[in-house]
């Protein structure tokens, strides 16, 4: 099926479609924030970018269109009739992208939580905002403990250079005293 638009009106159409504070995001960033979440968005400091950024949950939020990203199964995702090898290149590069990006943010030890766009359709909402919830919950109660962990770590190794110290001191004074 042709476009019925020109090149002009499609390629102003296109460019209409931002990538920031989208209604899907903002429907999400307002629901997390009646629930009591504070976060951040569009961190450039992080890689890719992430939508919502929960730093005391240690948890990045990616929420992602359904066409833009590829959502395999979803009813909104389908390849244009025309320019297919065009799209289906362009998405499968967004995937791959999408893929690198997670992996590394998960090594530098951020939970990655992926929220499509089909999901925050009314008739779904709900469950989507309490899986994120619990989700996002987990993540905190999961960097807490290592937090605390950490912090156990620190203080026995103080803990073992204090005592350290205290043998060296000891010894040194004995040393002194033996010249003596």
């Amino acid at each position: 099926m042709p476009d019925n638009l020109s090149y002009e009106q499609r390629h102003k159409a296109m460019a209409a479609i931002h990538s920031i504070s989208t209604r899907p995001e903002l429907k999400l960033r307002l629901a997390l924030w009646h629930r009591g979440f504070r976060y951040r968005v569009n961190v450039k400091l992080l890689l890719g970018t992430p939508d919502i950024v929960l730093p005391k949950y240690h948890t990045v939020i990616f929420i992602h269109g359904c066409f833009w990203h590829g959502h395999n199964g979803c009813k909104y995702y389908t390849i244009p009739k025309t320019n297919t090898v065009f799209w289906t290149a362009k998405v499968a590069r967004n995937q791959e992208r999408d893929q690198k990006v997670w992996r590394e943010l998960e090594a530098m030890g951020w939970s990655v939580i992926i929220v499509w766009e089909c999901e925050l359709k009314k008739t779904v909402f709900d469950n989507t905002i309490e899986r994120v919830v619990s989700r996002i919950k987990l993540n905190g109660e999961k960097h807490q403990a290592e937090k605390e962990g950490r912090r156990a770590a620190r203080k026995e190794y103080l803990s073992n250079r204090k005592a350290q110290k205290k043998r060296e001191a000891a010894s040194l004074k004995e040393a002194k005293s033996f010249l003596n």
